[in-house]
């Protein structure tokens, strides 16, 4: 896999401050779990009001944390004064979300000026056992930092 330099030397700090603002994800109890430069590990209990009729993880709550990955691995690239969001992806499920945590990492694929390309993968975690349970990639775009 490549390693990628980040453009701006304190991207720690500001993919983590961005990540801290993003209410969702406050929401869903996603944290940052491992953060380097072009990738990210974001981490989930299970929580049964994320359960679909089955009891799987529903796929939007699977889905958000695979965007958030593939959005934050593509952030810490940007230079400074970006801000991040998300142009296009696509899911695939491969297996139903059971665990008692889930695991979503995102990576760069190829980082651009304007669009950057990102893979993600979802895993429930059961037991310390890693089940690949869905994909995703994604197109992320930067943008000039609005205030406000």
């Amino acid at each position: 896999m490549p390693r990628f330099e980040p453009k701006n030397p304190d991207f720690r700090a500001v993919a983590t401050a961005t990540f801290a603002r993003q209410r969702a994800m406050q929401t869903l109890g996603i944290s940052i779990a491992r953060m380097e430069p072009g990738e990210v590990d974001l981490a989930m209990p299970y929580a049964p009001e994320f359960c679909q009729q089955n009891g799987f993880v529903h796929a939007g709550i699977i889905t958000a944390g695979l965007d958030n990955a593939c959005g934050i691995a593509a952030f810490t690239l940007m230079p400074e004064g970006s801000d991040i969001l998300t142009v296009e992806f696509k899911t695939n499920l491969l297996a139903p979300a059971r665990g008692e945590r889930f695991v979503f990492r995102g990576v760069v694929v190829k980082p651009g000026r304007t669009l950057t390309v990102c893979d993600g993968r979802a895993y429930a975690v059961q037991d310390g056992i890693e089940t690949l349970v869905a994909t995703m990639s994604g197109t992320l775009m930067a943008l000039a930092r609005r205030e406000g």
